[in-house]
């Protein structure tokens, strides 16, 4: 496979829109089950259903993929959709935590997995700089 982060290598790596899916179960269900996750929960609406499509499709085309997120939804402020909450460095470092423990369980080679949670630090650093 070719390096990630050339052109769709990320999202083919991730398994396309299917991988990407069953990750944001995973992560979210990680999320709902870790009494250490409540805080970054309890940003979330009760009903997951809209955030995971969200997640989803933004990871699509975050991983070089389909756009799917402007396509539905239209474009993305990475810092201002997240603007109305507060968000410091323990809620980073639990999605972080949360999205880590979600790909180890999927069948992504092991240096896609580093590659991957390492690339995810960069926009939830984003989001703890403009809501904290």
């Amino acid at each position: 496979m070719s390096e990630y982060g050339v052109g769709d290598s990320s999202y083919q790596a991730a398994g396309c829109l299917e991988g990407i899916t069953q990750l944001v179960d995973d992560f979210y269900r990680i999320m709902d089950e870790s009494t250490n996750a409540e805080v970054v929960r309890n940003m979330h609406p009760k009903d997951l259903e809209l955030s995971r499509k969200k997640l989803s499709y933004f990871l699509c085309a975050w991983l070089g993929g389909p756009r799917l997120y402007s396509e539905h939804f239209g474009p993305i402020s990475i810092p201002g959709v997240h603007s109305h909450l507060t968000v410091g460095e323990k809620e980073r470092d639990v999605w972080i935590d949360c999205m880590a423990k979600a790909a180890a369980l999927q069948s992504y080679d092991d240096a896609f997995k580093v590659y991957l949670i390492e690339q995810l630090k960069v926009p939830a650093e984003r989001i703890r700089i403009a809501c904290s």
